[in-house]
Parts: structure tokens; sequence; C-alpha cells
């Protein structure tokens, strides 16, 4: 069956720092590209981060320098590391693949406020 189960997300002030995990099940993780997505209040769900299966990785503009995606193939696991966290940053973040997505997740709420 699969899965994708997001977690860490929570409120926290502007500067500070989250790190999210996505455990997946039921695809061969280390075979696929993975990215993060975001999706604000009134915005569309946007791709924020990508990390290829050998290991390279792309950032949007926007969280370039602040954000670090990286993956855990033995335990079918993607996370991304967020630090300076801005009040533009709030949204619900998810995991998926990045060349297709059959599903979503519940994702993960990031609230960033003082």
């Amino acid at each position: 069956q699969v899965q994708l189960v997001e977690s860490g997300g929570g409120l926290v002030q502007p500067g500070g720092s989250l790190t999210l995990s996505c455990l997946t099940s039921g695809w061969m993780f280390s075979f696929i590209d993975w990215g993060w997505y975001r999706q604000a209040p009134g915005k569309q769900r946007e791709l924020v981060a990508i990390i290829r299966r050998n290991g390279e990785s792309l950032y949007q503009t926007s969280v370039r320098g602040r954000f670090t995606i990286y993956r855990d193939n033995a335990n079918d696991t993607v996370y991304l590391q967020m630090n300076n966290l801005k009040s533009e940053d709030t949204a619900v973040y998810y995991c998926n693949k990045v060349d297709t997505q059959d599903f979503w997740g519940q994702g993960t709420q990031v609230t960033v406020s003082s």
C-alpha cells in the first residue's frame, strides 16, 4: 500500500528552524526523485525543493540557502530542514514524487509567526 506521511511541522518564530520528515511506503524509494511542496492559504501548491535519486538537490529561489532537502534511502524517508524561517514560509507542506503525483498525504502545517 502506498503511503505518504508528513510530520514535523509546528508554530515557530521568524528566524527559527524546523525539520520536516516524510515517511513513504509502497514505492522503490531509492529510484525516485522526491520533492517537498507547500500550499499557502489562497495560493496554489508549489514545489520548493527536489532531491534526485543521485543525491542532487534543487531549490526554489525563495528558499535557497535556507532550506536543505535530503533523503534516507535505507528508511524510505525524505527530510526538509528549514532554517531562518520567514512569515511567507507559512503553509501546509507535502512531500511527493517529482514526476507524477497520484495522491497527496495529509501534509504538515508550518506556521511562522511572532
